[in-house]
């Protein structure tokens, strides 16, 4: 009997190291984290910039020796801002590369489309570049979001702008997919709570470039504040048609409308219009020294400005980091979900909310704050609230 123990131990010991190789994207010394961005569609600039600041922050923990002794390889697909390309993506992602997580995957339908190809396979959908309620309701244990949603966005900032400015008709202008429908649907909740409606709503098919004939008919209708629930072209296309017009309503925009590239491509047609945020453009001009510090070496990095998506990429990762050292050395789908259950995220150098979770909580703030863009900058003109 005694010379059946070694055979036993040995047995033991293989079917123990087939059990912790049997989790996807992790070995001895590398854990494989994919992300899907527009790097070829209508928010490539957006895709871009969030990759970049992803990298930065795998380069950063890679040359301090990694997560618990494993380097990071971050795999980068594109999904042209395409649901059906995303699919692809995740497949890809999920099967072929083997990877442990998605994360920072940009776009509300490019998600909606790829979040069962990854959760078949166990993988988990972490701080998707989407502000989407779908990014983390109804519950699902691989469903995390950081982002403050669009509608509790609007709900929140709306009524006490309609409030501020004294409007009397409150209109939309939006995107005809499930992220501009969850604007308009934020502001018709908003308004609710002062006792008004959305007077008129018009909308576009994703890719639009002339909105006159929606300008035209919101100008009609003597909307004195216009919702937008539009990204970066069809923002600056549709204020830019509105100001040739004469037609000069406050225009309030989400977060996806909260970029640089409004006014920088927009130019003074952009100054007035309101957007709803969280992390800050990173002016270099008024930065403080730390993200002066972050924004040279990003710059160094990839040659070129960091912008708010940049802070996005890299805040995210960052996230992610802190909860895989804290899942410790044996690291698993279920023991990052233990981590994350019980993880709390302080503010950072971009004035991000601080976020927290739990194993019913999957939404880590829903806090935002309001911005305007004010001679060809944004000026953040009110503090974070909640609806």
């Amino acid at each position: 009997m005694k010379l059946l123990f070694p055979a036993v131990a040995a047995a033991l010991s293989i079917v123990a190291a087939g059990a912790h190789a049997q989790q996807q994207g992790v070995t001895k010394d590398e854990i494989r984290v994919g992300t899907i961005q527009d790097l070829s569609g209508p928010v490539a600039g957006f895709g871009k910039a969030v990759r970049q600041g992803m990298q930065l922050r795998v380069d950063e923990i890679n040359e301090q020796g990694g997560v618990n002794g494993r380097k990071i390889k971050l795999i980068t697909e594109d999904n042209g801002y395409d649901p059906k390309k995303a699919v692809l993506a995740a497949q890809k992602l999920v099967n072929q590369d083997k990877v442990f997580i998605v994360a920072a995957h940009i776009g509300t339908a490019a998600n909606m489309a790829a979040m069962p190809v990854q959760f078949e396979k166990n993988v988990i959908n972490f701080f998707p570049v989407t502000a989407a309620r779908d990014m983390y309701e109804p519950f699902n244990r691989l469903k995390y979001s950081n982002a403050v949603t669009y509608y509790d966005q609007i709900r929140t900032w709306l009524p006490k702008l309609a409030k501020e400015k004294g409007v009397k008709k409150v209109c939309a202008l939006y995107q005809d997919d499930e992220f501009g429908l969850e604007v308009v649907r934020g502001a018709e909740s908003g308004l609710k709570t002062i006792g008004m409606e959305v007077a008129e709503k018009t909308s576009y098919k994703r890719g639009a470039t002339d909105f006159s004939s929606q300008v035209a008919k919101l100008k009609g209708a003597g909307c004195d504040l216009v919702v937008l629930g539009t990204i970066i072209r069809e923002t600056i296309g549709a204020i830019a048609e509105a100001r040739k017009t004469g037609f000069n309503p406050v225009f309030l925009g989400s977060s996806a409308a909260y970029t640089e590239l409004i006014h920088k491509l927009g130019g003074k047609a952009m100054d007035g219009f309101y957007a709803t945020m969280t992390a800050q453009v990173p002016y270099l001009d008024e930065a403080s020294q730390p993200l002066r510090f972050w924004a040279t070496k990003y710059k160094t990095r990839f040659g070129d400005d960091p912008t708010v998506f940049s802070a996005y990429g890299y805040t995210i990762m960052d996230a992610f980091i802190k909860a895989a050292q804290k899942a410790g050395t044996n690291l698993t789908t279920d023991s990052f979900i233990k981590a994350m259950d019980t993880m709390s995220i302080p503010t950072d150098i971009f004035g991000s909310p601080p976020l927290t979770f739990t194993a019913t909580k999957r939404l880590g703030s829903d806090a935002s704050r309001l911005s305007q863009i004010t001679d060809g900058k944004w000026k953040v003109v009110a503090d974070y609230a909640t609806p």
